[in-house]
């Protein structure tokens, strides 16, 4: 059979062997067209800067990957390395800051924390004979609660020591690149040089075979599920480092781009295959894409839609690969002479690319800045209707002063904002208007645009620890004030309620829970039954609040840090809602003055979130026009009921 296929390589001529080659290095050639359209499409793309951007974008997910590469060689699943990541970074910032422990012990505590989910997950599956699908799944949801319990919900300053991890070298080398690299050489050495990195490939081949042939296979599964656990902990200490906190939801999410960094780079999940250089390729892949389309100002729905199909086309070209004769060499196992032709592979890549690359660059090297102001703005999330309203307003104000808008959806990870800032900086932004994530893990990249003199503006939240031209918000406190005084006089003075918080570690949830404690007190009748977080989510306000009535269907009043809780609740009240249980939400989104408008809600402490982006686009002109602004700009509240709703604009 073998000799069948090499004749009919053979015969075809120069055409198999480029079609061989391309099947062999999927991932090397989609790297590579990837980077020749970018550069083509976007002359911000080719920059110094911004190639540094993606390195660093690229280096949470790679590090994460490398680990997980052990685990789906050896024919396993690891969906924990996120939460753990997470716990990992927390418990190094909660014993080196709150409890006075030295740092070199909480990084050594931090990294043992990721050895001890790793053995948990390695003995539920050896041992406990666990699905790793669900062994992990376990981890995920175990690592997540405990990093939000240590924490209490909040995020937790990085020690200075440590957050140098995510600064530069001479100014211009980002050290968590070279923290994946290093991470990359280990790993390629683990799986292409050491006797465990042999048994992974072992195992993932045939795990019974290794077994009958002498190979401790549980023992093996400890250690490599130990080292999965290593890697992520190395992830979450550099994306803490970045943010200059430790984030309890950080790294959300993340065990889903580490998988499919693996499989893009050309592992199998079926085990058996897979090497380091694949795994940092994927990861490079996903970086690229995530960056070429944020400077194309392509929606961060669509992304999730090129992601998506770009992971099933992985797959896919495995399968064809397959089907071609095409057999990835595991890591360590070919001829020197593979190794040298593999080489000679990547060092052909490098130069067609440059070459290529270069050529593109002439589309863009004649092009004139435009006439119109670039103006970012980068969003916490879209997937709620407040920040909806704030894009709204934003635009049509950006039309009216002839400015070009770029909006970004950071779907509430600080670290995807991270990314999305430096790109707006890298690729020479005139201004920046900012909704921070998490106030503390925004602040090193707006540093570095008040480096680059890129006038910021924060819109809604502000930013800790950093300067920006002026914040344009409502006030929380002041807002969550209303909402429980609202409630109170509503009930009279006296009664039951219960109080459902925003996403633990946002800075609105933080102040608006301070705004409601702050108002209850002039009110001592007022009973909080319960304080339970539904996560600023319409569906989950109404799971917390189908449960809360279970344990106290005695509640009168509700109040909903957001307007989404509130709708939620007001589905598990029913009948009850607008009667004899009275909901407070927050924000006056358009689903909630109908709700006003129909009863069912009391009253909305609205915050005009329309005018909100309005004005933070005239400042941001203002700035970048050199024009005095105000540091602070307030937009007032206002308590919208059924009495006034109907002159309301929003």
């Amino acid at each position: 059979m073998a000799a069948e296929t090499l004749k009919s390589g053979t015969g075809a001529g120069g055409a198999a062997a480029v079609r061989r080659l391309l099947l062999d290095n999927g991932a090397l050639t989609a790297l590579i067209v990837l980077v020749i359209a970018m550069s083509a499409l976007s002359g911000d793309f080719l920059t110094t800067d911004n190639l540094l951007n993606v390195g660093v974008q690229a280096a949470v997910t790679a590090i994460l990957a490398f680990g997980v590469t052990f685990v789906i060689v050896s024919a396993g699943i690891d969906l924990s390395v996120g939460s753990v990541a997470a716990l990992s970074a927390t418990v190094l910032a909660w014993s080196a800051t709150q409890h006075g422990v030295p740092v070199v012990i909480a990084v050594v505590l931090a990294v043992v924390t990721g050895i001890a989910a790793g053995l948990v997950n390695g003995f539920l599956i050896a041992y406990g004979k666990l699905p790793p699908f669900i062994a992990t799944l376990a981890m995920l949801s175990v690592a997540r609660g405990l990093s939000l319990v240590i924490s209490e919900g909040s995020p937790i300053a990085f020690p200075d020591s440590v957050s140098h991890l995510g600064d530069t070298l001479g100014g211009w080398l980002p050290v968590p690149v070279l923290v994946m690299v290093v991470m990359g050489l280990v790993a390629a050495f683990v799986l292409g040089r050491t006797y465990i990195g042999r048994s992974m490939y072992a195992i993932g081949g045939n795990e019974e075979a290794a077994r009958l042939s002498g190979l401790r296979v549980k023992k093996q599964k400890l250690a490599i599920y130990a080292l999965s656990g290593v890697f992520a902990a190395a992830a979450g200490i550099v994306l803490a480092s970045r943010l200059s906190s430790a984030q309890p939801q950080a790294a959300d999410g993340y065990e889903l781009d580490a998988i499919a960094a693996v499989v893009i780079g050309g592992a199998s999940l079926a085990g058996g295959t897979g090497k380091a250089s694949g795994t940092l390729i994927g990861a490079l892949i996903l970086a690229v894409l995530r960056n070429g389309l944020n400077l194309l100002s392509v929606s961060a729905f669509w992304q999730q839609v090129v992601i998506g199909v770009v992971i099933a086309l992985a797959v896919l070209l495995d399968t064809v690969r397959r089907k071609a004769g095409a057999i990835p060499v595991a890591a360590g196992t070919g001829s020197g002479g593979g190794r040298g032709r593999q080489a000679a592979t990547y060092g052909l890549a490098a130069v067609v690319t440059v070459a290529v690359v270069g050529a593109t660059s002439f589309l863009h090297g004649g092009n004139a800045s435009g006439a119109n102001p670039k103006v970012g703005l980068a969003l916490s999330t879209l997937n709620n209707p407040f920040f909806v309203q704030i894009q709204s307003g934003a635009k049509a104000e950006a039309k009216k002063l002839g400015v070009d808008l770029t909006v970004t959806d950071a779907q509430n990870d600080a670290s995807q904002q991270a990314n999305q800032l430096q790109n707006f900086t890298s690729s020479g932004f005139d201004s920046i208007i900012v909704n921070p994530v998490d106030s503390d893990a925004s602040s090193n990249s707006v540093k570095a645009a008040d480096k680059a003199k890129i006038p910021v503006i924060a819109v809604d939240r502000g930013v800790n620890k950093a300067t920006v031209d002026a914040l344009v918000a409502s006030d929380n406190v002041a807002g969550g004030e209303l909402a429980a005084k609202t409630v109170a006089e509503k009930l009279g003075g006296t009664g039951k309620i219960v109080i459902l918080q925003g996403q633990a570690g946002t800075s609105a949830a933080r102040e608006r829970a301070e705004g409601f404690a702050k108002g209850l007190k002039a009110y001592p009748g007022i009973q909080v039954l319960a304080q339970q977080p539904a996560d600023f989510d319409r569906t989950k306000g109404l799971d917390v609040m189908s449960n809360l009535l279970q344990a106290h269907p005695d509640v009168q009043g509700v109040i909903a840090a957001n307007d989404e809780m509130a709708l939620g609740a007001i589905k598990a009240l029913g009948s009850k809602a607008g009667r004899s249980v009275q909901v407070v939400g927050f924000d006056g989104t358009p689903d909630g003055l109908t709700a006003v408008e129909n009863g069912t809600l009391y009253a909305s402490v609205a915050q005009q979130p329309s005018q909100l982006g309005k004005i933070a686009v005239d400042n941001a002109l203002k700035a970048l026009q050199g024009k005095k602004v105000e540091e602070t700009v307030k937009v007032p509240v206002k308590v919208v009921t059924k009495q006034n709703v109907a002159g309301f604009s929003g």
